[in-house]
């Protein structure tokens, strides 16, 4: 398992995100899906963290990040659909503008959870095996 090292602490945080088109329209093409790529890895690098996994489909888009533990989630998302919104509309607007008549492009929800090299399971068993001090 690789651990990131910050100025006090060792970590390895990872969260799988969905992000789905606003009423599930079926909006994103290759050429968007490439560059919904690239915003995602640029803005999480402003964000001190890294886009480790990235694939999507014509309603939807799956992203894997690693991040430090001083991000708080819910604006890294907020960014991240905010920032890719807003390019993709203007670079894509010929597409975008015969689907949706307002400025929209995510739904307002998305799916979070806290992903990684072991199960919650795992790590129970491994709190309980620990050696308690005794008196």
């Amino acid at each position: 398992m690789q651990y990131n090292k910050g100025y006090r602490c060792v970590y390895s945080l990872n969260i799988h995100l969905v992000l789905v088109t606003k009423y599930r329209r079926k909006v994103i093409n290759q050429s968007i899906l490439n560059r919904l790529h690239e915003i995602f890895a640029n803005t999480c690098s402003k964000w001190n963290a890294k886009l480790t996994d990235f694939n999507g489909e014509s309603d939807h888009v799956h992203l894997v990040i690693d991040f430090p533990p001083d991000v708080e989630i819910s604006k890294l998302v907020n960014n991240l659909k905010t920032v890719s919104s807003r390019l993709i509309r203007k670079e894509f607007a010929e597409i975008i503008n015969k689907v949706y008549t307002k400025p929209v492009f995510w739904t307002g929800a998305y799916f979070v959870a806290s992903c990684g090299g072991v199960t919650v399971q795992q790590v129970k068993q491994y709190v309980d095996m620990q050696t308690s001090p005794t008196d």
